[in-house]
């Protein structure tokens, strides 16, 4: 393999091309140690060193650093690996080894954004805001499941009441601009128009 090409990211790191297409992502101290330069060959050896045993090793640290902070979904923690340059395949073992220890858990994470968020947004507006941090659809019901079942959702007629209150809508005195912008945040919350029309008469 020929090392075609060496871009420094930062001071730091650069990414390496190896004959042609984009390979990894090494340390100024790696490039030095396995004596990287650009049009000189790059042995399998090497490589298989690399691969093998440099990269998983640094991408499993960096995903258990990030999760010590906060959880991630197994969606956003892949991003955070791809945007540090790490090929596909480390990506996916780290994946797989950071789940084997419960660390990443896309039912429990979440579990634990509809209990903290169910109190002024609806179903609709939580698996929205879930399926855009990766979480599936399946995930996301075993997991509201798993909350209504311990009694940890909120009564959405309940939560929109509450809503309302801090709107300060009253019905009898509403005209029907009032009515329209409520209507209108309220299914931005992620309420049923069903749910609404009740809760609003």
């Amino acid at each position: 393999m020929i090392v075609s090409q060496i871009l420094p990211l930062n001071k730091s790191r650069s990414r390496v091309f190896l004959d042609g297409e984009y390979a990894f992502v090494l340390y100024k101290g790696e490039l030095n140690r396995f004596h990287i330069r650009e049009g000189e060959d790059l042995s399998e050896e090497s490589y298989a060193q690399i691969m093998n045993e440099v990269l998983p090793k640094r991408a499993k640290l960096r995903a258990m650093n990030m999760l010590q902070s906060k959880s991630y979904t197994e969606a956003e923690l892949a991003r955070k690996l791809r945007e540090g340059g790490y090929p596909e395949n480390i990506i996916s073992d780290t994946l797989t080894y950071v789940a084997s220890y419960g660390y990443t858990d896309d039912v429990r994470y979440a579990a634990d954004y509809i209990r903290y968020h169910c109190k002024d947004r609806g179903r609709r507006r939580l698996l929205m805001e879930l399926q855009r941090k990766g979480v599936s659809e399946d995930s996301f019901e075993k997991a509201w499941q798993e909350c209504e079942e311990l009694g940890l959702t909120e009564d959405e007629d309940a939560s929109l009441r509450m809503l309302l209150q801090k709107k300060h809508y009253k019905p009898e005195q509403a005209d029907e601009a009032m009515r329209r912008r409520i209507v209108s945040y309220l299914l931005r919350r992620g309420y049923s128009m069903d749910r609404i029309l009740h809760a609003i008469s």
